[in-house]
């Protein structure tokens, strides 16, 4: 286990026997808690403000390292929801299923913020402040899971273990919210496009940047595989993490592509070569490949890929579902197992898949038209 992990499991053993019980609170630790809500809900209006939130915050605390996974990761969140109304998906997916598609996404990404943020904003107030707040974690309906790593963090500021506790926290988070919830199981999870995306390896998270002297934006990431199980998505995170971080110069490109190019929800903000925001594609027309898209050689229509202000609403949610994820102490396996940084040729892949779905768009049209003869 990382450094104080025998500290931590004694005081996660206090939390656990502590749940439930209350303290008051002065006038200004409401006041916070406020302020804190408040932020968070006008940072969660949508895909775009919360990307952006994540990222200034990390500008604001560098320390934060889970704060640029989370910024990452939720630009990758707004492609995929913009891929629904994009150049293929329509094709594949009713619109009910598309719909559906974007509520799972979109609850996913809103739940997140709503727990993850208002810690990162206590974290801030107690560096304003100059003493540690995290008594108010709980007030504002945090997992009693995450108080020692808060505590731990005050005290050593060790960026790692901060970020791995966080990564588990959010996955646990939405494992009975969103993944395990009876609607979007029967909507998606269970649905066989669902299960087709897994087989395709659409599921990437791409981390694009630029190189010294190169003009061709770069990708590295990697693919999530078993989506619905909480374990898979647990140590994928903690492989992003580590990719992100291991090379610090290609972190500081990742951080300066992220600084330049503001998150539009379109896939043209890494490949505006390959991408278009509008439709280029003639009405009844199937978008074909002239070549490889890995080559990015296109003369043709480019795909296209919409703002997500233009293919989406802003989408009204429900409040978080109550209850404390945290139970016993079995989580705390994730913290201790080890992780590697992802090696796979995640640009060779995501091309690949580009071109598994356009053939699959092909092939529909193809029998739509033999049909209708």
């Amino acid at each position: 286990m990382l450094d104080g992990g025998r500290w931590l499991k004694k005081q996660l053993k206090q939390t656990l026997k502590a749940k439930g019980v209350s303290h008051p609170l002065s006038m200004k630790d409401k006041e916070i808690i406020e302020a804190i809500r408040k932020e968070t809900v006008t940072a969660n209006r949508n895909n775009c403000t919360r990307t952006a939130a994540y990222f200034q915050y990390y500008r604001n605390n560098p320390e934060m390292h889970w704060s640029l996974l989370a910024h990452l990761v939720s630009r990758n969140a707004g492609w995929n929801m913009t891929d629904l109304k994009g150049e293929y998906l329509p094709v594949l997916l009713s619109g009910k299923e598309q719909v559906d598609f974007f509520v799972f996404l979109e609850r996913g990404n809103w739940l997140i913020f709503q727990d993850a943020y208002p810690q990162l904003l206590l974290y801030q107030y107690s560096r304003q402040i100059g003493r540690p707040l995290f008594h108010l974690l709980a007030p504002l309906g945090i997992s009693a899971f995450m108080l020692p790593f808060w505590e731990k963090f005050w005290d050593d500021g060790n960026s790692e273990r901060i970020t791995k506790a966080l990564i588990v926290n959010e996955q646990m988070y939405i494992e009975e919210r969103v993944v395990q919830n009876h609607q979007y199981m029967q909507t998606v999870t269970d649905k066989v496009m669902f299960k087709l995306q897994d087989i395709l390896d659409f599921n990437h998270i791409l981390f694009p940047y630029e190189t010294p002297n190169q003009k061709k934006t770069k990708l590295i990431g990697g693919t999530v595989h078993h989506f619905s199980a909480v374990d898979a998505r647990v140590f994928f995170g903690k492989s992003l993490y580590h990719t992100l971080f291991s090379v610090k110069s290609r972190l500081e490109q990742i951080t300066a592509w992220s600084e330049a190019h503001v998150h539009s929800g379109s896939r043209s903000d890494y490949w505006p070569d390959l991408f278009s925001l509008v439709k280029e594609t003639p009405p009844g027309k199937v978008h074909e490949l002239l070549e490889s898209p890995c080559r990015r050689k296109h003369k043709g229509p480019k795909i296209y890929s919409p703002p997500l202000e233009q293919a989406w609403e802003d989408w009204t949610h429900q409040e978080a579902e109550p209850g404390d994820w945290f139970r016993n102490l079995t989580t705390l396996r994730w913290m201790k197992a080890k992780t590697k940084e992802l090696d796979e040729d995640i640009e060779s892949s995501y091309c690949r898949t580009i071109e598994e779905v356009e053939m699959a768009v092909t092939a529909k049209h193809t029998f739509k038209r033999e049909e209708e003869a």
